[in-house]
């Protein structure tokens, strides 16, 4: 497989705010600890060591133990499981929703990025241990982006009534669906359709493509997790400290030109029990169950704390602190969106005396088959140009390869200038006639315009063929315009190529935070 690179900025595909952390520009190193550099690793190993106890490891361990006990585990993954409990073993993390048949490609590239993070990191710090990390995204209850996937073009699409947290659906009801898709998809089968949950079918087909790395998959929809975190579900109820500084850090960010994604609650956290996850909000002397008729007053919403935390469910502001204080956490490794959004909880982190993990931008990546790398070729594109709109990619293919000068540039700047002279003519002699001037100035311009776009017009037919070549590749490596990362699934290529993921693994690099281009040359 061939590999290029380009610069995040070429590929015209992220926000400026994202760029500007990639680049680190000096207005936002105060929203984070460290840039996820290989050497800045040190520091935080340091930090995470003093914070992270032999209680919360014990935790832990036990809990993954649990989870675990039902699937057939790589001594790869009993490894890392049981090298938790030392004090020199550290995560390196990436989390996901629990998309169906792993939703689009770039799931499988953040995993690929944690797993080569922690073997570069074992190659610069051997005294430790690096254990690669998913963290299933079990409590969301985002059916509606969870619950199809692309792949040859066509979506498929489970349906289902079921309610609540998503970890929590019976993934039984899939079957149907299984029967509508092509090609090989056995472990796949066997993760649906042997296990009562879906966050069980999850851990089951990932560990299925990755446990011969030693990636730890965490649900943590747990009740000992959750123990670990009740101070901080207590203070978010009655301090709501989390808002005060979240908002300060949004504020901040607003003010230096940025748009910050998440804006925190009084209250972060949503009630959970099956068939249902929502918001709790306070009114008046109780706590509300929104949408529901449950209430509880301060005794009782303590008592639940105390003795039933599995039942409060972090938002998106508080599940990055809910993560890095149960695990031995050093790097997050996420999407744009991510990144940027986990830029607003640093203040929140210092408050509550967790580490603020390294955040790490998952590797990006396009990949042509072996059919779209010779279209590639035989339009004799840049990379640089395979990123532009469809419309400005043609067009621009057309002005470099056209005989004919399309150009009618210097026609405008020649009469632009004729009808500034002539407006200054006719205004010695009339002032009334500037208006008319400008008019016929406007519409002369007006008229070249129209003009030039039928001369592209027409040189757009005398290359028809060509440009239907590069319009059937742009819509093939960016299907409906978006990214193909974004929308086309894994076993597009793991199909036909089963080595396909071993193949990332051997290309990407995590701390290069360059654009991939990965091609077939058969």
């Amino acid at each position: 497989m061939q590999l290029n690179k380009l610069p995040l900025s070429d590929t015209q595909s992220f926000s400026s705010f994202f760029l500007d952390y990639i680049q680190q520009k000096d207005t936002l190193k105060s929203f984070y600890n460290r840039f996820p550099i290989v050497e800045n690793f040190k520091a935080q190993l340091t930090e995470k060591s003093g914070s992270f106890t032999s209680a919360h490891r014990k935790t832990l361990v036990d809990t993954l133990f649990k989870q675990y006990k039902n699937l057939d585990v790589s001594e790869s993954v009993k490894k890392n499981i049981s090298s938790l409990s030392s004090i020199k073993t550290f995560t390196i993390t990436t989390g996901h929703q629990l998309n169906i048949f792993t939703g689009p490609l770039y799931f499988i590239y953040k995993i690929v990025t944690v797993i080569n993070a922690c073997k570069e990191l074992k190659k610069v710090y051997p005294e430790f241990e690096f254990v690669p990390v998913y963290w299933m995204a079990s409590e969301d209850h985002d059916y509606e982006e969870i619950k199809y996937f692309r792949l040859y073009g066509q979506k498929y699409v489970w349906q289902t009534d079921q309610k609540g947290a998503v970890g929590r659906f019976s993934p039984k009801a899939i079957e149907s669906l299984i029967k509508e898709i092509p090609g090989d998809i056995k472990f796949f089968k066997d993760a649906y359709l042997k296990n009562n949950s879906l966050s069980a079918a999850v851990r089951q087909y990932v560990n299925a493509l990755f446990s011969q790395e030693g990636l730890l998959v965490v649900d943590a929809d747990d009740r000992d997790l959750k123990m670990n975190f009740r101070a901080v579900i207590e203070n978010d109820l009655f301090d709501h400290s989390a808002k005060q500084l979240v908002d300060s850090s949004t504020s901040q960010l607003e003010t230096l030109g940025y748009h910050p994604q998440v804006h925190a609650r009084e209250i972060n956290f949503f009630y959970l029990e099956d068939g249902l996850r929502s918001r709790i909000e306070k009114k008046g002397d109780e706590f509300i169950v929104v949408d529901t008729s449950l209430r509880f007053s301060k005794d009782q919403i303590i008592k639940m704390i105390h003795e039933e935390p599995e039942k409060f469910s972090p938002n998106v502001i508080l599940r990055p602190l809910y993560q890095e204080t149960i695990l031995p956490n050093l790097a997050y490794v996420g999407g744009p969106a991510e990144v940027i959004y986990w830029l607003q909880f640093k203040s929140m982190f210092d408050h509550f005396k967790v580490p603020f993990p390294l955040l790490m931008p998952r590797n990006f990546a396009l990949v042509m088959d072996g059919p779209a790398l010779r279209k590639f070729e035989k339009t004799k594109l840049n990379l640089v140009d395979i990123f532009k709109e469809k419309n400005s990619l043609c067009t621009d293919w057309v002005h470099q390869n056209t005989t004919h000068d399309l150009s009618l540039e210097s026609a405008k700047a020649t009469l632009a200038q004729t009808f500034v002279e002539l407006k200054a003519r006719a205004v010695d002699i009339d002032s009334t006639l500037e208006k008319l001037v400008s008019a016929e100035s406007k519409k002369t311009a007006n008229s070249l315009e129209k003009i030039e776009r039928k001369l592209l017009k027409a040189e757009k037919r005398l290359h028809a063929d060509k440009l239907r070549q590069i319009e059937t590749l742009k819509d093939s490596l960016f299907p409906g315009g978006s990214p193909q990362e974004r929308i086309d699934n894994f076993l597009n290529f793991y199909q036909q190529d089963p080595q396909f993921i071993q193949k990332l693994i051997d290309s990407f690099d995590p701390f290069d935070f360059r654009f991939n281009v990965l091609s077939y040359n058969d």
